[in-house]
């Protein structure tokens, strides 16, 4: 199939062609990329661009090493509370963040287990949510102001660091912290 080109088309390209010749400038160097054996064309606002750098005093400044100062590199610890009761746990977990926090750690990997094997469920004289540690040991680190001064955020944890049977906590930087 032929398709016909319209004059329209044909209009444009004549332009084109036009405009190349025109803009075509005569004073470009050009050089020989031998590795390619391409032909680089440098003009004169390249050229006078490329002497002004050159000539310029300024420091670049290295993105690399900025990027890399300004971040903090992820340093994590774990921590797994099986078999503690709910007071036993608070306490390792209050001394635990507060040494993590001194450590200058960013994320805390506490292990509370699901509680599906928790003998508190039992006693009828317990509230089933707050006698399981992975409901009561994160409402005892929010609700404690001298920990979540130190906190940033506490979320549930990945399947990888246990699921629904974990929690992590990120926290502040301790050369930043103001009290």
């Amino acid at each position: 199939m032929i398709k016909k080109i319209s004059d329209k088309d044909k209009d444009d390209w004549e332009n084109f062609v036009k405009n190349k010749q025109k803009t075509h400038n005569k004073n470009i160097i050009k050089k020989k990329n031998l590795s390619n054996k391409k032909i680089i064309e440098i003009s004169d606002k390249d050229k006078e661009d490329w002497e002004n750098f050159v000539k310029n005093k300024e420091k670049i400044p290295n993105k690399d090493f900025i990027s890399k100062k300004n971040k903090r590199h992820e340093k994590i610890k774990k921590i797994d509370l099986h078999g503690h009761t709910i007071e036993e746990a608070n306490k390792v977990v209050e001394k635990f963040i507060q040494k993590c926090f001194d450590e200058s750690v960013t994320k805390i990997i506490v292990i509370t287990g699901k509680g599906l094997r928790s003998k508190n469920v039992e006693n009828p004289y317990l509230s089933k949510d707050l006698s399981i540690l992975k409901y009561s040991v994160p409402e005892f680190i929010e609700s404690d102001v001298a920990l979540t001064r130190m906190i940033i955020e506490t979320t549930d944890a990945k399947i990888e660091d246990g699921g629904s049977g974990a929690f992590y906590v990120y926290l502040k930087n301790k050369n930043k912290f103001k009290e």
